[in-house]
């Protein structure tokens, strides 16, 4: 179960941790690169993608083109 929050009394200042600012600005930093890498490495997945298509794509043409001259240079078409 969860703890009441203790009332402090007026003119006692309550505990603060001197690094509770520092922690929160490294954890937003961390989570906003984290956020900007996810970000690059679906554009560079992307890149990818459209690169190994285009590179499969003009080799099938490629081997086409290949195979239809062996064709005609055999049966003399």
């Amino acid at each position: 179960m969860a703890e009441r929050v203790r009332e402090v009394p007026s003119g006692e200042v309550p505990p603060v941790d001197p690094d509770a600012v520092d922690r929160a600005y490294r954890l937003h930093r961390a989570r906003r690169r984290a956020r900007l890498e996810r970000r690059r490495a679906t554009k560079r997945a992307s890149l990818r993608f459209w690169v190994v298509l285009v590179v499969l794509l003009a080799a099938s043409v490629f081997l086409a083109v290949t195979i239809w001259r062996e064709v005609e240079r055999l049966f003399g078409l």
